[in-house]
């Protein structure tokens, strides 16, 4: 299997000599004319961002994640540490490291946007000297923000406590993760976000405008079931939408509804409510390739068929939702 680090961008340079190389990168740059950050603005970043690229990432994936944060970059200049773990332990313990940037211009001269990556491979048992590399590559008085992505096994991330401990954020995909990952206990539970419940933001929205038009007691009351219906590859939105759905419809207390998720054929995510008697009635369905939903309700009003749109946010929206919001 090719090794991430070496399909990832940049310039290998020696490791001790990181700031030095990316200093000399911009100047470079400017000097040939592109877009490179002034000295005024060389410490414009905004945030600090770690994403770590588990065991389970291949080649094509970690080409894919670091576009992402390029894009995610665009509106949040960046300072980027990217961690490539060995898979192949050759019993060394010497690190790698490469260099990228990036500036985007926007609507004046003046407006940039720059990204500075600092990729870092290192073997097994380099591990104990990692947390120091990084606390250098990073700028010391912006925030961190921790991304772990395809990780094998929590107990495994747990041991960078460095990383799970300072960060304001911790960003999983449990799309992607192990099943553990969002009960396991963090060092910081409330720190924690799911990209998957975030890129389902425009989801949330439309369902939370629907239902908001009819009290709660009119939602809750012979409310026997809830069903999420998901096509195979939106499984873990269809569980994060269940259980979100269980949290506000259950405020009403007054219910003992059965909430169950079920796969369905298709490309989308269903939602169905099922009253005693069959009086009152609750259905969306969304087709997310083509970004079509029908709600079709009768809350003993008379019924309500409204075509909607679906979406989900792109993978830089949702990284910047999962971190801000």
């Amino acid at each position: 299997m090719p090794d991430i680090f070496d399909a990832l961008p940049g310039l290998e340079v020696p490791v001790e000599a990181i700031s030095k190389n990316l200093g000399e990168m911009w100047a470079s740059t400017a000097a040939a004319g592109g877009p490179a950050p002034s000295t005024e603005d060389a410490k414009a970043t905004q945030v600090n961002f770690v994403l770590h690229l588990g065991f389970l990432t291949s080649a094509e994936d970690a080409s894919e994640q670091f576009r992402i944060a390029v894009e995610f970059s665009k509106r949040y200049p960046s300072r980027i540490v990217v961690l490539c773990p060995q898979v192949d332990d050759d019993g060394g313990i010497a690190m790698r490291a490469k260099i990228y940037g990036e500036c985007h211009l926007g609507k004046s001269k003046g407006d940039k946007r720059c990204v500075e990556f600092v990729m870092l491979s290192y073997p097994r048992r380099a591990r104990q000297f990692l947390e120091n590399q990084v606390s250098i590559c990073l700028s010391t008085d912006l925030p961190l923000y921790y991304w772990a992505h395809r990780f094998s096994a929590s107990s495994k991330l747990a041991d960078y406590n460095y990383l799970l401990t300072r960060a304001r954020r911790v960003l999983i995909d449990s799309a992607v993760a192990p099943d553990d990952a969002l009960t396991y206990p963090w060092p910081h539970p409330n720190a924690l976000r799911d990209l998957a419940f975030a890129r389902l933001l425009p989801v949330r929205q439309s369902l939370g405008q629907f239902l908001s038009r009819y009290p709660m007691d009119v939602l809750c009351s012979g409310l026997e079931a809830v069903t999420l219906g998901h096509a195979p590859q939106w499984k873990a939105e269809g569980r994060v939408l269940l259980n979100w759905l269980r949290d506000r419809i259950g405020e009403c207390g007054r219910n003992q509804a059965v909430y169950q998720q079920e796969v369905r054929e298709g490309n989308g995510l269903a939602v169905e409510f099922r009253y005693a008697g069959g009086v009152k009635r609750f259905s969306w369905s969304a087709d997310l390739a083509t970004g079509n939903a029908l709600f079709d309700a009768d809350f003993g009003t008379g019924p309500t068929r409204l075509p909607a749109a679906a979406s989900v946010l792109s993978p830089d929206e949702a990284l910047s939702q999962a971190m801000f919001f």
